[in-house]
């Protein structure tokens, strides 16, 4: 980082590139590298609809509520996910979209309410190749940095020392939180990820998680490494913060539809509202071909670009 701090992620990108004009110049120049990065691999370029009448259900993420008129509610998407699994089930082969986001609450040292995702599916393409692909991506931004491959589990052992199939995690938790005992496991886990792992990820190089709880990746199939039931995601990080997220994607309607209801299910538990099923993304798994996705921070990317 050469000494320079990640504040700027505290403004909005638009004040940023207000007062660095070179940096509007800089921000199209690798909007520019990125679409070449798809063209030459043969992947299509989409633009979906930002509004909808149904939301992105996850339990952490909260969506924008837009009146509509008429009494009718919308919401602005989180990720473009479910319009471009609806796509690909009509047959689109491979394809992508860089477009605005939307995340209520979120707004922090390395979050804002709205920020630049691109987010890309791959037909047929093997999960690990897909790893491979996400990390050609990032290093247009971020040249020349090694990488490694660590599973959740690893993970855990390496930087805290916990074994979080087997251990007790109460002990880990009290310096955090006087209630974290009462907590969920999977709210626990992240608790603990975020404030000992976290920090340790991606330092000189970029450092890929995989096989999260299955728990934690209800987008994403299911998998047994070890008799452990795992989800088939991985993130990527570096300098202790996440640049993407993917999946090798769930096809199955039904399972799917399970786990978005555990999901609305925990909102509930926490507090948070209960958010509609789209039923047309539903619908579209029946026909959703093999494939793996990533969503990948552009903002993040270009901040730590500049201060590399």
């Amino acid at each position: 980082m050469k000494g320079k701090k990640l504040k700027w992620i505290l403004a909005p990108v638009n004040t940023f590139l207000a007062s660095n004009k070179g940096t509007i110049w800089q921000r199209a120049a690798m909007f520019a590298s990125a679409r070449k990065f798809f063209e030459d691999r043969g992947v299509l370029e989409v633009d979906t609809d930002v509004l909808r009448p149904a939301a992105p259900i996850d339990t952490y993420i909260d969506v924008m509520r837009v009146e509509m008129g008429s009494g009718r509610i919308g919401y602005l998407h989180t990720s473009p996910e479910y319009e471009l699994k609806k796509l690909l089930a009509q047959g689109s082969g491979d394809i992508y979209q860089m477009s605005h986001v939307f995340r209520a609450g979120e707004e922090g040292p390395r979050h804002c309410p709205e920020f630049t995702m691109v987010e890309w599916y791959r037909v047929g393409m093997e999960y690990e190749p897909f790893i491979q692909e996400t990390l050609d991506f990032i290093r247009l931004f971020l040249p020349d940095l090694p990488s490694e491959i660590l599973t959740y589990r690893q993970a855990f052992l390496q930087f805290a020392q916990i074994d979080y199939i087997n251990d007790d995690l109460t002990p880990h938790l009290l310096p955090f939180s006087s209630t974290a005992k009462d907590w969920d496991r999977d709210t626990q886990l992240n608790l603990l990820f975020s404030h000992i792992i976290e920090p340790h990820l991606g330092q000189g190089r970029l450092t890929v998680i995989t096989d999260y709880p299955a728990t934690q990746a209800s987008l994403a199939k299911a998998i047994f490494v070890d008799g452990i039931k795992v989800g088939h995601r991985f993130e990527v990080y570096h300098q202790g913060i996440e640049l993407a997220n993917g999946f090798d994607e769930l096809t199955d309607p039904v399972e799917q539809r399970i786990r978005l209801e555990e999901e609305n299910a925990k909102r509930i538990a926490i507090g948070k509202e209960e958010l509609p099923i789209d039923e047309e993304f539903i619908a579209a798994l029946y026909h959703l071909p093999e494939s793996c996705g990533v969503a990948v921070g552009f903002d993040r990317l270009m901040l730590l670009k500049g201060c590399s």
